[in-house]
C-alpha cells in the first residue's frame, strides 16, 4: 500500500550539494509517501427528508496522504516520523459533516426528552445548535495533520514517540474489529456520538516495545499548555500468533476542569476458524464528566441565570455516557475477493437505554494490487431513544429523522492505495 518513492530531480540536486556528512546521513533515510483514495455513492434511509443518495469520500477507509521516513542511526538506533493528513475527495476540503448537518439527537433537542419544562424550548434549541455545530471530523480546528504526526526515536528496548498520535484503546478496538474500522460496519460507527472511545490524541507521548508475540504501549498527554486538567493516560497489552490473539486496551481522559472524563476498556481476541478469521471484543464506556462543555455552560449561566444553568446541567446529562460496547464477525479471503459478516451493539445503560444494534456485510474484490472494488450494506436498528445513522469509515453518520427510526445504508464505490 505504501511504496516507496526517491526524492525526484530538486531533492537529489540538494543532497548533491551537501556536504559529505549530510550526504551520508541522506543515503540511509528511507522517506516514503502514501495514501488512499477511495470514493463512492451511497443511499441511507432514515434521515429526515427521506433517503440521501450521496457521492461520498471514504467508504473502506478515510481518504488521506502521508509522508513517513526513518534513518538507521545503528547500533540498534532508528529515528522516524510520519506525517499524516485527511482528504476529502467529494469535495476537496479535510473536514466533513454528517449527513444530517447540525441536527443532534431528540433526546438533545426536545426539552421534555431533556426533562425540562417546555418553556425553556429556545434555549434549548440554541444549544443544541451549538453542540451540533461541532459534530464532524477535524471540524472544529481546521488542522492540517489531523491524523497523526509525530516523530519517534527506536531503541534495543522499545520506542518513545511525540505527537499527535491513535490512542492504545483504540488500537486494541481496531485490531479486534471485523472490518479494521473500514466501512459502516466497523464497531465505532454505533458509538460515534458522543464516540465511546478516544481515537486520537495531541500532544503525546508515547512508549511502544514488542518482544516476539507480545506487544504494549504507554502513553500520555498532558494538554495543551496545562498539566493539570485535559490529561489523558492509556495502554494497552497484544498477544498475537497465526492462530489466535488476544488484547487489553484502556483510556481514561480528564475534561478542561480537570474532572475524570471518558474512559474506555476494551478486550478482544480472534482465532482462526476454517478458511476465515473469528473476531470478538467487548468494552465498557463511562464518562460522568463530558469534555468541552463548561464554556456553554459559562454563557447559559450569565444570559439565563437559574433557567439556563438547568439546561445546561441537562445537557450535561443528556452527553454523559455509562454503556457496553460488543462485537462479532468473520473475515474470508478467497484470493482476490475478500468478504465480511459483522455486528455490533451499543447496549446503553443511562435511562435513555439508546441501544443501537448494528449488522450487515461488506466485500470487496482487488482488480490489482492497489485498487479494489467494494460493496457495503449495513442495517442499523435504533431502540427507544437511539437514533443513529450509518456513516463510513472516513465520516459519521450522525442522526436519523427522529427517535427509534432505524436506517439502512448501502454504498458501493473503488479504493486506491499508494
Amino acid at each position: 500500500m505504501k511504496r516507496k518513492i526517491i526524492a525526484a530531480a530538486a531533492a537529489l540536486a540538494a543532497v548533491a550539494c551537501a556536504p559529505a556528512g549530510a550526504q551520508e546521513a541522506a543515503s540511509r533515510e528511507n522517506v516514503q509517501v502514501y495514501g488512499i483514495l477511495d470514493i463512492g455513492v451511497s443511499r441511507v434511509t432514515g434521515m429526515s427528508g427521506g433517503a440521501r443518495h450521496d457521492v461520498i469520500s471514504g467508504i473502506m477507509d478515510g481518504s488521506r496522504i502521508g509522508f513517513k521516513g526513518n534513518e538507521d542511526l545503528g547500533g540498534g538506533y532508528r529515528a522516524l516520523f510520519l506525517m499524516e493528513s485527511r482528504l476529502e475527495l467529494d469535495s476537496g476540503q479535510i473536514f466533513n459533516r454528517p449527513p444530517s448537518g447540525n441536527q443532534v439527537p431528540d433526546r438533545l433537542s426536545q426539552a421534555t426528552l431533556l426533562g425540562l419544562n417546555p418553556a425553556t424550548q429556545p434555549i434549548v434549541t440554541n444549544v443544541a445548535a451549538q453542540v451540533g455545530a461541532q459534530i464532524g471530523v477535524n471540524h472544529i480546528n481546521n488542522a492540517f495533520w489531523d491524523r497523526q504526526i509525530y516523530v519517534g526515536l527506536v531503541t534495543p528496548v522499545g520506542a518513545i514517540l511525540a505527537g499527535r498520535q491513535y490512542t492504545p484503546a483504540y488500537e486494541t478496538s481496531a485490531l479486534f474489529d471485523t472490518l479494521g474500522t473500514q466501512s459502516s460496519l466497523a464497531v465505532g460507527q454505533v458509538a460515534a456520538f458522543p464516540p465511546a472511545v478516544d481515537i486520537r490524541i495531541s500532544n503525546a507521548l508515547a512508549y511502544r516495545m514488542q518482544l516476539g508475540p507480545w506487544s504494549g504501549s504507554l502513553m500520555y498527554s498532558p494538554s495543551e499548555g496545562s498539566t493539570t486538567t485535559g490529561r489523558l493516560w492509556g495502554g494497552n497489552a497484544m498477544y498475537k500468533v497465526p492462530a489466535f490473539s488476544v488484547g487489553l486496551g484502556y483510556n481514561t481522559r480528564e475534561n478542561e476542569l480537570g474532572q475524570k472524563s471518558l474512559t474506555s476498556f476494551i478486550a478482544g481476541g480472534t482465532i482462526t476458524a476454517g478458511p476465515g478469521t473469528v473476531y470478538l471484543s467487548a468494552g465498557a464506556v463511562k464518562d460522568d464528566h463530558p469534555t468541552g462543555l463548561s464554556p456553554i455552560g459559562t454563557a447559559l449561566a450569565a444570559g439565563f441565570g437559574a433557567t439556563g444553568t438547568a439546561v445546561f446541567n441537562a445537557f450535561t446529562q443528556g452527553l454523559m455516557q455509562d454503556a457496553r460496547l460488543y462485537h462479532v464477525g468473520y473475515k474470508m479471503v478467497a484470493g482476490p475477493n475478500t468478504v465480511y459478516v459483522a455486528s455490533s451493539l451499543f447496549n446503553d445503560r443511562r435511562s435513555s437505554n439508546a441501544d443501537v444494534l448494528s449488522y450487515g456485510f461488506a466485500y470487496t474484490y482487488l482488480i490489482s494490487k492497489r485498487t479494489d472494488l467494494n460493496m457495503v450494506v449495513t442495517h442499523f436498528d435504533n431502540k427507544n431513544l437511539a437514533q443513529a445513522a450509518p456513516g463510513q469509515a472516513g465520516y459519521i453518520g450522525g442522526v436519523t429523522s427522529a427517535a427509534g427510526v432505524d436506517s439502512t445504508s448501502v454504498a458501493f464505490g473503488i479504493r486506491h492505495r499508494f
